[in-house]
């Protein structure tokens, strides 16, 4: 029962967003005089049902909630290696459809010191001139003795100082705490315990960590996942399962001829000696912890962790823009880089797209407010797609033959032992050209199961031998919808089932094997990776357990 409607817990207790929602409810009649919250307001998916409202982006209601799209890991002007007006993404992002967005410039000395203040105005001035995406402010943690992750909190009046204080104390770069190390591993776990006594205390409503670019170093080893996640279960929620920076391996003369995702590095001093050398790769443009079935992001899963995949731009400077940094910028004086200017020449050696245009991570909302959208990413109702491969994504679990409505993304079906489930997927197909002005066409849907086998006694295991492949959908088309039905069986153990999607155009068989992977996606070839030419969509998981 969510704690709004629950009177065990006190007004004192709650959020100022939920105070806010009890409230109204109060108001409403809805709560006290012999009314039980659950009798009154129905189980929690129906009041999420009839929550949604339509809003700018043709966002229509699907499965009770509003699926918005959105990015989290933006650059401005106010990053080292950034350029753009907080503006200029704020309008791009919602010109190419996003719902949402975080401006997460890089943390360092200039901007821990000036950036962090300076920014604040110019997202809460964007906020004003476009209401039909909602704008975070947030930033790019260097994280102690790991790579880069994205922190946003709710708006609110502590968000600026709260931001200030995580970074001037946590940030790897400014605390020179960047080295693999127990001491600065630590370090990480107190700014997420910060960033969780910040929400208990009602400091801020709501506090996101999301991993970045997980395998492009080899620095972010599973111990430290593990660890981030369960020391603050509601804070450190996931990683990106797709990086940015797509456009970057386009061949030469056209683009970078870099990796996709400027994924071009080799292992470090500090990198975890264990991963082996295609973990620095992507594959279809994602991840290799989420391209791999049965790798990393499935060891998790198997153990019941509920650690969740997004898919962002990382924009710091766009694939074949025209404009440039402004002239006599001073950026550690200042803090900043001067607003662009025209340039001219198109600059086909950058390696990003704007929000929106490529990646998208959708989000199941229960109403388009900034707390609804992290609340979602929280509770894993999310699916990332590249280039617009398909439009809409409705997935539930639900036990066969019963009428019953089943649970989505990210959620757990309780079921007696023995009961037959079944996995119930509604795809709106593409139907429309995507930026890149053609229509993708949906080739296959796979189906990925998994055993739950509780906590992993090794806590840098990076594989789990019971998951696979257990289900290939043949689609082969561009338009409409497609209804399919995978039958998972009478339920007899713990498990958990996700999704993925393929345009079909590279496939090969998977890193752990082809009775495990037979038609994954290929190693991106350095160099010579048109994104627009290997699309993919991947869902987070639903979790199905027995009782009895």
């Amino acid at each position: 029962m969510s704690p709004v409607v629950d009177m065990s817990v006190p007004d004192a207790e709650l959020s100022p967003g939920q105070l806010s929602r009890r409230t109204m409810f109060r108001r409403a009649g809805l709560l006290g005089a012999g009314l039980t919250a659950a009798g009154v307001l129905g189980t929690a998916g129906e009041a999420a049902a009839a929550t949604p409202q339509r809003v700018r982006h043709n966002t229509e209601p699907r499965d009770g909630y509003l699926w918005l799209a959105g990015d989290h890991h933006i650059h401005t002007q106010y990053s080292s290696d950034g350029m753009y007006k907080v503006s200029d993404h704020v309008k791009h992002a919602n010109a190419y459809g996003l719902d949402w967005m975080v401006i997460t410039d890089h943390g360092s000395v200039a901007h821990a010191k000036i950036g962090v203040d300076k920014v604040n105005p110019d997202i809460v001035a964007a906020r004003k001139i476009v209401k039909d995406t909602l704008v975070f402010q947030g930033l790019e943690w260097n994280i102690p003795a790991a790579e880069h992750g994205t922190v946003f909190v709710a708006p609110g009046r502590n968000e600026l100082a709260t931001l200030k204080e995580f970074e001037n104390s946590f940030d790897g770069s400014v605390k020179n705490a960047s080295g693999s190390s127990p001491q600065n591993e630590a370090l990480a776990i107190a700014g997420l315990n910060f960033l969780a006594d910040a929400v208990k205390k009602r400091r801020v409503e709501a506090a996101l960590f999301l991993a970045n670019h997980p395998s492009r170093k080899g620095l972010d080893t599973p111990h430290e996942i593990r660890a981030w996640r369960d020391a603050a279960p509601g804070i450190a929620v996931g990683m990106e399962g797709a990086p940015g920076h797509q456009a970057a391996g386009i061949a030469k003369p056209n683009g970078p001829g870099s990796g996709r995702g400027f994924y071009d590095s080799s292992p470090s001093a500090d990198s975890w000696a264990s991963y082996p050398p295609e973990s620095y790769k992507t594959f279809g443009g994602f991840d290799w912890m989420t391209a791999t079935v049965g790798g990393l992001w499935d060891s998790l899963l198997a153990e019941g962790k509920s650690w969740w995949i997004t898919a962002n731009s990382d924009s710091h400077t766009v694939y074949g823009d025209t404009s440039d940094r402004g002239p006599g910028s001073d950026f550690n004086a200042n803090g900043k880089y001067n607003d662009p200017v025209y340039k001219g020449p198109f600059n086909l050696g950058n390696g990003d797209f704007w929000p929106g245009y490529y990646s998208r991570t959708h989000v199941g909302a229960k109403g388009f407010s900034y707390t609804d959208v992290m609340d979602g990413i929280r509770e894993g109702r999310v699916w990332v797609d590249h280039g617009g491969l398909i439009s809409a994504l409705v997935v539930r679990a639900r036990q066969a033959g019963t009428g019953q409505r089943g649970v989505s993304l990210g959620d757990t079906l309780h079921v007696r032992k023995g009961s037959k489930v079944e996995l119930s997927i509604e795809i709106t197909l593409a139907n429309q050209p995507n930026w890149a002005q053609f229509i993708p066409t949906l080739a296959r849907v796979d189906v990925i199961q998994g055993d739950v086998t509780g906590p992993a006694a090794n806590k840098d295991v990076f594989t789990t031998p019971a998951t696979k492949v257990v289900k290939s959908f043949e689609v082969g088309k561009n338009s409409g919808t497609v209804q399919l039905t995978y039958q998972v069986g009478a339920v007899d153990r713990p498990v958990y089932v996700r999704l993925r999607g393929t345009d079909g155009n590279r496939s090969a068989a998977g890193l752990l094997g082809a009775s495990v992977d037979p038609n994954g996606p290929q190693i991106d070839v350095f160099g010579d990776a048109d994104p627009w030419k290997d699309l993919w969509f991947y869902s987070n998981p639903i979790w199905i357990v027995p009782r009895g």
